[in-house]
């Protein structure tokens, strides 16, 4: 009865009756085809962009080492197929190359590894249609080391950087780089705010809006008929456009709300009727400057945190 082989590493299963007085040398070969497939360290030369890492039956042949080591010099992409397609095969690669790897049996799915990089692979020896399977690809780790230091980020925390594409030096900007530089901004370049807990990029426009609809409160027009107080709403200036609807009104200025620095402009729009105000707020405050009485067209007051420590008013 002839030899038959094992089905994944063509380990010789000598046949009744068969090979009398040389089973010392078989039983040998066989060892050493064990030995290589349980720890053996193959240095596998490549070139070109493909080659045939082969498995052949009772001999030791490169498809039967452990751990491939690949060199040489591929002069692209290498596709590694492991022959024959109905083998079992797993192995630890380190691809030494400058190029990338892909290593395939069948029409089912390849595993590539980039140059410079290793991986842990297995061949399901499906025939035809056999497929390579990255092992490393889900790997659940509990406790994760790099370089020694242990990685204390959840999962959660590490996918927020998933489809993060920064440069080194944009990061170290945010992590409080004091390397400032000079460039001009420009209405089109990016602010980054933070609404409500989200983070968002605006335009340096978009602030600009908003900043100079909000450094100035402009009330709706007034028509006074009678005396009236205005009352800033928010720490903002004020300029208040006003008609007098007859006679002559008294306009009281309160300070609720301003900061020091912030103004208030009083534009009376007509020449109609007369128009007084009254800086002090019915001597809420003490006020200071040069007042026209009832002949006030246009008057701005600048609040010093207490009062109004200047005051001007025009006449038509």
């Amino acid at each position: 009865m002839a030899s038959t082989y094992t089905a994944n590493s063509g380990i010789e299963k000598i046949g009744a009756g068969e090979q009398a007085g040389a089973w010392g040398t078989t039983t040998n070969n066989n060892l050493d085809i064990l030995d290589r497939a349980i720890n053996g360290v193959g240095a596998i030369t490549l070139s070109g962009t493909t080659h045939t890492l082969t498995t052949s039956d009772g001999s030791l042949s490169d498809g039967g080492f452990k751990v491939l080591v690949l060199g040489g010099s591929p002069s692209g992409t290498n596709t590694i197929t492991i022959s024959p397609n109905d083998q079992d095969k797993m192995y630890f690669v380190q691809n030494g190359t400058n190029q990338t790897v892909t290593f395939t049996q069948g029409s089912g799915a390849n595993v590539s590894i980039v140059a410079g990089s290793k991986g842990m692979i297995y061949a399901d020896g499906a025939g035809s249609g056999a497929a390579v399977v990255d092992l490393t690809a889900s790997i659940d780790v509990s406790a994760l080391r790099l370089a020694g230091t242990a990685v204390t980020s959840t999962a959660a925390e590490l996918n927020k950087l998933d489809g993060v594409n920064s440069t080194t030096a944009e990061l170290n900007i945010v992590d409080g780089d004091t390397s400032v530089g000079t460039t001009a901004v420009a209405a089109g370049d990016g602010i980054v705010t933070n609404d409500a807990g989200t983070m968002r990029h605006t335009t340096a426009a978009t602030f600009s809006t908003y900043f100079n609809a909000n450094l100035v409160e402009v009330p709706t027009a007034l028509n006074m008929s009678g005396t009236v107080t205005l009352t800033p709403s928010g720490a903002q200036s004020v300029y208040q456009r006003l008609t007098v609807a007859s006679g002559s009104q008294t306009l009281r200025i309160a300070v609720t709300n301003l900061l020091a620095g912030q103004h208030v402009i009083i534009d009376k729009t007509t020449s109609a009727n007369s128009l007084t105000i009254d800086w002090t707020n019915s001597s809420a405050v003490t006020s200071s400057g040069i007042t026209l009485g009832s002949s006030v067209e246009f008057a701005i007051g600048i609040f010093n945190g207490a009062g109004f420590s200047f005051t001007e008013t025009v006449k038509f």
